[in-house]
């Protein structure tokens, strides 16, 4: 198995969910997943967020906002919507995956919530719907004002397992507190909650990245980085505070105090401009972690290789 740095196009389309977890392990903290919202005009015509994301040095496209029900991607035309998520793989040559929110319906809200369609909730059917669609991941997690909590993710990841077995890989987490009340900030996560999700079956756990909520500081990441892998689970941690469009030098000190901490996979959230952070920011966070040399083979690999 290589390592995710040194993998092309053709090595992505043989792994199943395992073995793209191998590759991230391998990778030593070098990782960098973009989200792109898939349902808003893209930053320019004519191509997708998603392209945009992989030419500035994104190894994985996390779709925000898809609907498994109506399976459609601003700026990728497709006779069949069943096949687009193969067909924005080919034009990417990355892993895809997509978002599924576990909307928790007794959860204590602090804000009035918005209802989503059942296409992007956690749910039997849509969980079936986008292993047919063929993701390569699906991340559990809330965007702003959906009532998603720590209980629902974990009841998701328990199901999601038994239908996914090894063939797609499994994040799970809250970036932020979604309108729920006592799951943001500080309290957002405990090291019992991170445990949980991995010993459930969640191949990586989601954490807010240090500096993207209030109380993420370096040492309380790291402590809930050590917990998820004595589980024998990877990290992610996530911008989704519309940090990845701050300052570049914000970034990179995002970037290394996120490393410091222990993450195996860095991920720049959507709310940059036009649903995908900066583009500069994306290289920029990705040279902080690994330098030069990977960051721009990543840019400038060709999706025949």
């Amino acid at each position: 198995m290589k390592r995710l740095l040194n993998c092309t196009a053709s090595d992505f389309d043989e792994m199943n969910g395992d073995q793209l977890r191998q590759a991230i392990a391998a990778s030593e903290g070098r990782v960098m997943l973009s989200e792109v919202i898939c349902a808003t005009t893209p930053l320019y015509p004519g191509l997708t967020n998603a392209e945009y994301a992989a030419a500035f040095g994104a190894d994985m496209i996390l779709l925000n906002v898809f609907d498994v029900d109506q399976p459609t991607i601003e700026g990728l035309t497709v006779e069949n919507p069943k096949n687009v998520i193969t067909e924005l793989k080919k034009l990417v040559g990355r892993p895809v995956g997509i978002n599924l929110e576990p909307v928790d319906p007794d959860a204590d809200n602090t804000e009035t919530l918005v209802n989503l369609p059942k296409g992007r909730t956690a749910i039997t059917s849509s969980l079936e719907k986008a292993k047919e669609l063929g993701v390569d991941f699906v991340c559990f997690t809330g965007n702003p004002q959906t009532g998603v909590t720590n209980t629902a993710i974990l009841k998701s990841v328990k199901q999601a397992k038994t239908i996914f077995q090894d063939e797609i890989m499994i994040i799970a987490g809250k970036m932020h507190g979604a309108g729920v009340r006592n799951e943001a900030g500080s309290t957002i996560v405990s090291q019992d909650f991170v445990s949980e999700f991995a010993r459930a079956g969640s191949d990586v756990v989601l954490l807010p990245a240090v500096g993207s909520i209030p109380g993420t500081t370096p040492a309380k990441t790291e402590q809930l980085i050590q917990a998820v892998h004595e589980q024998g689970a990877l990290a992610l941690t996530a911008i989704g505070t519309s940090q990845e469009g701050a300052r570049a030098e914000t970034i990179q000190q995002m970037a290394l105090q996120n490393k410091m901490a222990g993450a195996d996979i860095h991920h720049i959230g959507d709310a940059g401009e036009h649903g995908i952070a900066v583009v500069e920011n994306i290289m920029d966070y990705s040279i902080a972690i690994r330098g030069k040399r990977h960051t721009y083979i990543r840019m400038a690999a060709s999706i025949n290789r």
